[in-house]
């Protein structure tokens, strides 16, 4: 339905698109080299209406109210956004105000250990919670010393954003503390109207009962050395009666979606909650084998809100952007999918994430920029009845 390139100051050999937001007839993109505003009230004509320059590895991006979080995952000179990539002395979250759509403004930084990959939102009244996801420890990083929590957690008053600060370290595994799976989570996602969190912990998955935000408890753990390498990311079905859990298989730089990688790896995992515990149930991988150039792996989705119906758009790099239906658990099927073939610069490409939001699918592209998707199909049409005030993948809430 529309494409917008990437636009100076973030369309550099180094400006990766990261993740997406949304917030009314606003879409905010994550880039490696900062972060963009889209005015998306014609949802096939986005418009930018500013462009940050903020350079720092992963800024993924969340909004809630007048604020904005990018996660950074790599260590600088210092919080701010002028600081320089050759000093290596701060990581961790960056805060902005964005009452001005045109105009944001940095308003403070939290620092965390081993920086954040990625950040989960659990608001409680006037407090918002952010639990960082970071890979870890790194010995010789001095921002990523040894032990490394497995999550951290940050506090935001909103009325008071500037006083932002860690207040627990959670380790949800101690007994493993140095074992080669204790290495951080890479994704958490959170069901706060269930009091629940699902974290994809790279050697795990697990459930978390999130009733108190600053403890959480775990519930059940999975592990499967077998089938995942790196328990990437998590999506509960809207009852919260399922989990999918996706592995992405060779760091996102690795082509897996061919006839020699088994279809169980580089895949999503389907698990029913019964009885309070987690059951697999299926794998789905997107079914068109892609070229040895071609990075593909399972990765960044949400679900499209149709009542009834199990269904999720997500990403698959170089894979395109798959729709898919896990209405039954074990035999997960494809019902549609878009994809521009090889990126013809090389290296890595694609989809990093596809959402839908209020009747259209949003993917960010890392070489491309930003696509508007459409679907038009009697089993998805009804998720266009359904509006959202805002959405961050990564804080569920029910339709």
């Amino acid at each position: 339905m529309a494409h917008v390139p990437k636009t100076a100051p973030l369309d550099g050999e180094d400006d990766v698109g990261t993740d997406l937001a949304f917030q009314g007839d606003y879409a905010y993109v994550g880039n490696f080299g900062g972060f963009s505003i889209f005015d998306i009230s014609d949802p096939t004509k986005p418009q930018i209406v500013s462009q940050v320059a903020c350079p720092a590895q992963q800024n993924d991006v969340s909004v809630y109210g007048d604020l904005l979080i990018l996660s950074i995952d790599e260590p600088r000179g210092g919080p701010e956004c002028d600081s320089s990539a050759d000093e290596r002395s701060w990581e961790g979250l960056r805060i902005f105000d964005i009452s001005d759509k045109k105009s944001p403004r940095y308003i403070t930084a939290v620092a965390t250990d081993c920086g954040s990959h990625t950040h989960t939102m659990v608001p409680a009244g006037e407090t918002l919670y952010v639990y960082v996801s970071s890979p870890g420890p790194e010995p010789e990083s001095p921002t990523c010393q040894p032990p490394h929590e497995l999550i951290q957690i940050v506090e935001i008053p909103t009325k008071s954003p500037e006083s932002a600060k860690v207040v627990a370290k959670p380790d949800l595994f101690p007994d493993r503390s140095n074992s080669e799976y204790g290495s951080g989570c890479h994704d958490i996602t959170a069901y706060p109207e269930k009091k629940l969190a699902a974290a994809a912990c790279f050697g795990d998955g697990v459930i978390l009962d999130i009733s108190d935000p600053v403890n959480p408890k775990l519930v059940q753990q999975l592990t499967d050395k077998q089938n995942f390498q790196i328990w990437h990311s998590a999506t509960f079905n809207n009852d919260g009666t399922k989990i999918v859990f996706s592995d992405e298989l060779g760091g996102g730089s690795q082509a897996t979606c061919d006839r020699n990688t088994p279809r169980t790896k580089g895949a999503n995992a389907v698990y029913d909650l019964a009885n309070g515990k987690l059951e697999l149930r299926g794998y789905f991988k997107i079914p068109r084998e892609q070229t040895p150039e071609e990075n593909c792996v399972a990765h960044n989705g949400s679900l499209i809100p149709v009542p009834g119906k199990d269904i999720m758009v997500q990403s698959w790099y170089q894979g395109g952007v798959s729709i898919w239906d896990f209405t039954d658990s074990a035999n997960p099927k494809e019902i549609g999918y878009f994809e521009r073939g090889p990126f013809q610069g090389g290296g890595l490409a694609g989809s990093w994430s596809a959402y839908y939001y209020n009747g259209y699918i949003y993917s960010s592209d890392i070489q491309e920029g930003l696509d508007v998707l459409e679907i038009k199909d009697p089993l998805t049409d009804p998720a266009k009845q359904v509006k959202m005030d805002d959405f961050n993948v990564q804080t569920q809430q029910s339709y």
